[in-house]
């Protein structure tokens, strides 16, 4: 099991610290380069930039909540949320193998 974790390439969980600029404040955000690969992933399916989707979900943020306590955890959190989602829209092939072993 450990396998799956630990041959994980180095590159992913790699820190990187990013300078954005966020409500025309300059800023900076360290997380994982697999997280900012996600980001990444979200903004351009979103038809943005990294910057621009960064700077609208900390808007929406401050809308909902008045306040933003973690930014760092919240778009860490925002990757597993949408690598989830990404997950549960997939079949699940372990399931459909061994049905088929069933009926054979």
């Amino acid at each position: 099991m450990c396998r799956l974790f630990a041959h994980q390439p180095q590159h992913d969980y790699e820190s990187q610290t990013r300078s954005l600029r966020i409500g025309g404040h300059s800023t900076s955000i360290r997380v994982d380069m697999a997280f900012w690969d996600t980001l990444e992933e979200i903004a351009a399916k979103e038809g943005m930039s990294l910057a621009k989707f960064v700077t609208t979900l900390y808007a929406e943020v401050l809308d909902h909540h008045g306040e933003v306590k973690n930014f760092a955890s919240l778009l860490r959190c925002s990757c597993l949320i949408y690598r989830a989602k990404a997950t549960a829209a997939l079949p699940d092939f372990r399931a459909a193998a061994a049905i088929m072993d069933a009926a054979e």
